[in-house]
């Protein structure tokens, strides 16, 4: 009887056809880094021994803006406060799917005052349905949306318990995934969607549990399997829209297999703001539009 080869993937030998890609225009949530330093150490990423240059951090935060709006993005701008240097990290603010918006409950109090921060923006640009949570969860650094689940990273900074909130608020199947490695203390950090439309993520295996490995094995079978140099680089802290990938230019490791996918990575410098432990998608929240059909009468 023949051996089976039950290895996933590697980075380097994607297993899909290349086809074209249609980007679809997103509309983004980002937050000026005038705020930004790093004063405590709340992930290991960040050392208060090492000064950030706030020149630097603002263009390379102004560069990725302004690569979102060449490609046709709308971005959508938060107001920073003072006192408050994680602000820059939009995505942990809150998670929109259908224009429904699940606020964040941070983990560590010296970011507790962001949740405010973000639920003080949608009331005032007209969102209707806005959940304040009642258990921790930081945002799209634990949520990642594709067409059929919700994926939940637990472990270091979301509970349990939030899943089970973002499950009944949306109505959307959450799927929880358990992080061990503190390195990827957010899911954000570990797993990137690269088509939200067709089910399609890359991450890296290292970071999660056997049976979280096992569960996404199963339900993404072709995903894109990285390599531990460039997750390191923090190269699943990605931003797709179904066609153009925008990831730390250090992850050099995966331009290559994404090309192969038909998708277009475009490299980011991000490296002031990764001493805060954020990168692309740290800096990005998406607004989701209500694309639900009407109901029935």
């Amino acid at each position: 009887m023949g051996t089976r080869n039950t290895r996933p993937p590697s980075a380097k030998e994607p297993s899909l056809t290349p086809r074209t890609r249609d980007a679809a225009p997103r509309r983004y949530l980002m937050c000026p880094p005038e705020h930004f330093r790093v004063t405590y150490s709340i992930n290991p990423w960040m050392d208060p021994a090492k000064p950030v240059e706030l020149p630097l951090a603002l263009a390379q935060w102004e560069d990725l803006r302004d690569r979102y709006l060449a490609l046709g993005h709308t971005v959508e701008l938060l107001d920073p406060r003072p006192g408050l240097p994680d602000m820059v990290f939009a995505a942990n603010g809150a998670t929109v799917v259908d224009g429904r918006v699940l606020g964040a409950r941070f983990a560590y109090a010296e970011r507790t005052l962001e949740a405010e921060a973000h639920r003080d923006w949608f009331h005032a640009h007209g969102f209707p349905e806005i959940h304040e949570p009642e258990h921790v969860n930081e945002g799209e650094g634990d949520f990642a949306v594709t067409s059929s689940w919700t994926l939940a990273g637990r472990g270091f900074r979301s509970t349990s318990a939030a899943h089970d909130e973002a499950q009944e608020f949306f109505g959307r199947p959450v799927v929880g995934l358990d992080l061990v490695d503190p390195r990827y203390y957010h899911l954000d950090t570990a797993l990137a969607v690269l088509d939200d439309r067709t089910d399609e993520v890359m991450y890296y295996p290292g970071a999660f549990s056997p049976g979280s490995r096992a569960v996404l094995a199963r339900l993404f079978p072709d995903a894109l399997i990285a390599e531990e140099p460039d997750a390191a680089a923090l190269g699943l802290n990605a931003v797709s829209d179904g066609r153009h990938v925008l990831l730390p230019q250090a992850a050099q490791g995966l331009f290559e297999p994404l090309r192969a996918r038909g998708f277009e990575p475009i490299g980011m410098d991000l490296g002031e703001l990764l001493k805060g432990g954020g990168s692309v998608k740290c800096c990005t929240q998406e607004l989701r539009p209500d694309l639900r059909p009407e109901p029935r009468t």
